[in-house]
């Protein structure tokens, strides 16, 4: 009897003290766990600004391609008519005038057949330049966007 008297007390004593503790219930977040939470958004950020940033930029200057292209189709017309390249530039031959400047191109020029399409300052400010083989079906790209990775060769 004795026994089991002592087990009978030995086990109130370990649901009360032991389980008991065990089983309390969460009334939220440790502060480690929000801490680690900080950190993982942290480290979201700093590799998600940079990559939108040169996402941004990227979707900027393709306004500027975009915009050469109707003087590529002018200047490739002139050339596979006869016209010689040194009489290609804007508002002659058929030829586009200089469009306005936007928000993203600063310039579009035609000199001697050679495109030269500028991006402002918020479009990274590079440069997109075209430059025709003899009869227009062909174009090498150059300028500044190459090297920023804007436009490919």
């Amino acid at each position: 009897m004795a026994v089991s008297a002592l087990f009978l007390t030995l086990k109130f004593i370990y649901q009360h003290y032991f389980n008991g503790a065990t089983q309390m219930k969460h009334a939220g977040f440790s502060l480690i766990e929000l801490m680690i939470v900080v950190a993982i958004i942290g480290i979201l950020a700093v590799i998600a600004i940079p990559s939108y940033q040169n996402y941004a930029q990227r979707a900027r200057f393709s306004e500027v391609i975009a915009a050469t292209e109707t003087f590529k189709l002018a200047v490739s017309l002139a050339l596979q008519q006869g016209m010689a390249l040194a009489d290609l530039a804007n508002g002659a031959n058929g030829i586009p005038a200089e469009p306005a400047s936007t928000k993203n191109l600063a310039s579009v020029k035609v000199e001697n057949g050679v495109i030269t399409a500028t991006a402002t300052a918020i479009a990274s400010g590079n440069t997109y330049v075209l430059r025709p083989n003899a009869d227009g079906s062909a174009w090498t790209i150059e300028g500044t966007c190459i090297v920023a990775g804007f436009c490919n060769s």
